[in-house]
């Protein structure tokens, strides 16, 4: 995907956003502990960086639910395979 710097910027801001949402709501983490959760897993990458932005091909909710319940989140937690309502009214 081709994007402007702002644009890429501002995506980067929305799904560290809900990242740390998921992790503070679900994961029990503090907002600030939540926030740097975030920022580790959505670092700001350079306009030139091969396959920028790859990270966005799925959702904060999924990497969230990953990062808390594993790779087999889907099979062992099929009640959380789908963002809850309040994650989706996040935008």
């Amino acid at each position: 995907m081709t994007w402007s710097e702002e644009e890429y910027v501002a995506y980067l801001h929305d799904e560290r956003r809900r990242y740390a949402w998921v992790m503070e709501r679900y994961g029990g983490l503090a907002a600030a502990r939540a926030r740097e959760a975030a920022v580790e897993h959505y670092p700001y990458e350079p306009r030139d960086a091969p396959f920028r932005g790859l990270v966005f091909h799925d959702e904060a909710w999924h990497w969230a639910m990953r990062a808390l319940h594993g790779d087999r989140y889907p099979t062992e937690r099929p009640d959380l395979i789908d963002p809850s309502a309040e994650y989706l009214a996040l935008d």
